[in-house]
């Protein structure tokens, strides 16, 4: 048995980024491996330079996900002129020191798409694969409910309409506790989860790129998952299944 952590994520937009091409920010169905380490690296108060925590942390993250809710795709038009006087030379690097702009993209009109899920919710069952003195499920519940910063969903400006933490759960793997958590708005939803944990039969393999090389700042790397459509047990309560 595990002791695993119910999260909901849900808000007006969210963003479960992927690979960026060019200037279109685009999304996937399902959270990234180093969105939730992140995410979980702000609530504990981590900064960037962090970068060995942060892959240590990645590294351990086993967690599963299911689309309660689709809502809509869109996509946000934006556009920043450079070559406006407060804008010249003063852009920050996260290492707190000012950078200096150079080239032929330091200036002028920039274009992006940013793409974006309005009004949509995700439930994650996540767990770690080791329990280690310095970091804990239960530090991360405790981060999660009194983190040391605002918690944002993939972008800053996509802030949760509710507690992220839900609860915790002892299941024998992360598909379980999914499996066994009340629906919250449809009984069929689609999910994803760890290759090497029974799911249901109906499903495919997936090759993902979604792991975060914290100390180049580059994503990297393959990992193998599953994903299906899932059937939740019918409970009338989050309780029903000895959530704490």
């Amino acid at each position: 048995m595990m002791n695993v952590l119910l999260l909901r994520l849900e808000a007006p937009l969210m963003a479960f980024g992927g690979p960026i091409v060019d200037n279109y920010g685009v999304i996937q169905s399902f959270p990234a491996i180093s969105m939730l380490t992140g995410l979980l690296g702000n609530a504990l108060g981590w900064e960037h330079r962090e970068a060995a925590a942060l892959n240590r942390l990645q590294s351990r993250i086993r967690f599963a996900a299911r689309l309660d809710r689709p809502g809509e795709r869109i996509i946000d038009y934006q556009t920043v002129d450079l070559g406006q006087d407060f804008m010249v030379d003063t852009g920050w690097t996260t290492w707190g020191q000012r950078e200096v702009r150079g080239g032929a993209s330091s200036t002028g009109t920039h274009i992006r798409y940013r793409h974006y899920r309005a009004d949509a919710c995700a439930t994650v069952a996540l767990a770690l694969d080791s329990e280690e003195a310095d970091l804990t499920v239960a530090t991360l519940e405790q981060a999660l409910i009194t983190p040391a910063r605002p918690l944002f969903i993939g972008r800053k400006t996509c802030l949760p309409a509710l507690p992220i933490l839900q609860g915790k759960i002892k299941t024998p793997s992360v598909i379980e506790a999914l499996r066994t958590l009340p629906a919250i708005y449809a009984k069929r939803v689609q999910a994803q989860w760890p290759a090497d944990e029974e799911g249901p039969s109906l499903s495919r393999l997936v090759v993902l790129t979604d792991e975060r090389d914290w100390i180049n700042q580059v994503h990297s790397g393959e990992r193998l998952v599953r994903q299906g459509e899932l059937l939740l047990e019918n409970h009338d309560a989050l309780h029903d299944a000895n959530v704490s």
